[in-house]
Parts: structure tokens; C-alpha cells; sequence
């Protein structure tokens, strides 16, 4: 009987399983991270800047292994799993003297994207005290950005790969499973976005979000070596309207099902979000549909 194994989305065959134990066998004397490297350039599963997607590799392999398919070696090594063992971020002192009056007033602002910077730990912070959902570290790639008005944070944003699959947005888009899986890296996922309570500035939420989808796509570009050409986002319908999106020209596009992505009961487990879109070119079907240039 041929097998299908499905991980993260890659499906794979009884012949894809055939080359990891021969991989194995070749290679007595490997630990199991050296083994993923190698998968990893054997099919060569990397990510766009170039990366070897080494980790995703390895629970890959994991999996096949508790599933009896591959058997691999023991673990040499115990080492500390940052992503496991992650504490949450400390609380970081800053000025919450109030800010307020006409938009105006607080202009310019200036955008600053912190991912592998100094600042990150700044932006994590704020996001764990201040956000009603807290910090949660985004899966694959991300991009961060805190908004200054002179040297005071006033906000922040969260971006990240966008979650496989939407039905209202896979159907505003219109392409096919197999165009959306190529090009699903062509996305981006707006996972946060907080205004820091002590900020009451009217038109504020909805300038952020106008000014931030002009820069992002440059800066994904030079941080993942790809354009992205696609925005979105969910929004808790028991707690907003979604009304600063809207007022920055994004598209509502539907709701959830309320069931996640990994649900088999087919019943509501958690609240219904509408789903907003904003395409960053007129052309984002095409370029969706063929891919990056």
C-alpha cells in the first residue's frame, strides 16, 4: 500500500520516506540535527533569503519517526529549546503621560521595523502589557514595527506568513489549491495591532495602517528576498468593528467558521472574526496566480 504523509502541508510518499531511511543508513554516524541539513539540501527545502528550513525539517522527520515510518538516531544532545522554553517578556518602563489632540499635532511619525534589533525586546514588551492577547512569538516569517512620535512609542504592529487557508479570501483571490500553496509566501498576516492605551489621538489607527502597507513590502523584500503583494488580517467581532480598517481602504471579505484550522468536531469552538483584506498592487490577482518576479 503506498503511503501519504502529511506535515505542515507537504505531502509526502512512500518514496519520500524510501530516500530518509536510505539517508539514514547512509549515515550511521550523523546526529539528527546533521541529518535535516542534509534533507534539507537534498530536496532543497529552503526558504526564500536562501535559509535551509532546517527546524521545520526536523519535526518532519520527528513525526515520521514516532509514526514508525523512518527510525532515527538517539539524541546526542539535550540542548535548550528557546522557542519551548520561552519566557514572557518583562514589563519595560516608558513615559505614559497622555497623548492627544488632532492628528496633526503628532505628525511626522516615524515607522521603525525592530525584528533582529535592539528594539524587538521594546516591541515584545509592549505588546505582552498592553495587547489583550499578549505576546505570542509569530511562526515563520515576521516583521515588527514600532510607530514613534518623537522618540515616544505610540504604537505597534505585528506582521507574519499568512495562515494557509481562508475561504473567503482564497475565494476574494480566486486562485487554485495549488496556485495558493506556491505562492501562500506572497502574503502577509497583520497578527497585532495596538495603540497604547494612554494614546487618544482621533484618525491615528487608520493613518498607521495607510502608512505601514507603503513600506512594508520593501522591508519583507529585504529582510526574505520576496515582494509580498497581499495584506490581511482577523478581527474579534465580540470586541471591534474593524472600523480603522475600513477607514484605510481595507476590504471586508467575511468571517471565520469559529472552528480553527485543525478542527474535526465541525462545531464553533472559539469567536467568529471577520476577515479583512488589502491588496498592496491592481494587479495582486496576477502576481498571485504567477508568483514573484
Amino acid at each position: 500500500m503506498s503511503l501519504q504523509f502529511k506535515y505542515r502541508g507537504k505531502l509526502l510518499t512512500s518514496d519520500d520516506v524510501a530516500f530518509i531511511n536510505r539517508l539514514i543508513g547512509e549515515n550511521p554516524s550523523d546526529s539528527r540535527w546533521a541529518l535535516s541539513k542534509k534533507l534539507c539540501r537534498a530536496w532543497n527545502w529552503v526558504q526564500p533569503n536562501g535559509a535551509l528550513k532546517d527546524m521545520v525539517c526536523r519535526g518532519l522527520m520527528l513525526e515520521l519517526h514516532r509514526a514508525g515510518h523512518i527510525r532515527l538516531p538517539a539524541k546526542k544532545h539535550h540542548v535548550n529549546n528557546p522557542f519551548v522554553n520561552r519566557t514572557k517578556p518583562t514589563k519595560v518602563t516608558i513615559d505614559q503621560s497622555r497623548v492627544d489632540g488632532k492628528l496633526s499635532e503628532i505628525k511626522p511619525l516615524r515607522f521603525s521595523q525592530v525584528r533582529r534589533t535592539v528594539s524587538e525586546k521594546l516591541f515584545n514588551s509592549l505588546i505582552e502589557h498592553y495587547h489583550y492577547l499578549g505576546y505570542c512569538h509569530p511562526v515563520g516569517e515576521q516583521l515588527k514595527y514600532i510607530v514613534y512620535c518623537q522618540q515616544r512609542p505610540i504604537a505597534c504592529l505585528a506582521w507574519s506568513s499568512a495562515p494557509r487557508h481562508i475561504g473567503c479570501r482564497d475565494r476574494f483571490i480566486g486562485w487554485s489549491a495549488h496556485s495558493r500553496k506556491a505562492h501562500i509566501h506572497l502574503l502577509a498576516y497583520n497578527t497585532r495591532f495596538l495603540i497604547l492605551p494612554w494614546v487618544r489621538v482621533r484618525c491615528l489607527a487608520s493613518h498607521i495602517l495607510a502608512r505601514v502597507a507603503k513600506i512594508v513590502c520593501e522591508d519583507w523584500q529585504a529582510v526574505y528576498r520576496h515582494p509580498i503583494y497581499y495584506l490581511e488580517t482577523f478581527v474579534d467581532k465580540q470586541r471591534f468593528a474593524g472600523t480603522c480598517y475600513k477607514a484605510a481602504n481595507w476590504i471586508y471579505l467575511g468571517d471565520t467558521t469559529g472552528r480553527g484550522k485543525n478542527d474535526h468536531t465541525n462545531k464553533v469552538n472559539r469567536s467568529i472574526k471577520s476577515v479583512w483584506g488589502y491588496p498592496l498592487s491592481k494587479h495582486f490577482r496576477t502576481l498571485l496566480f504567477q508568483g514573484a518576479p
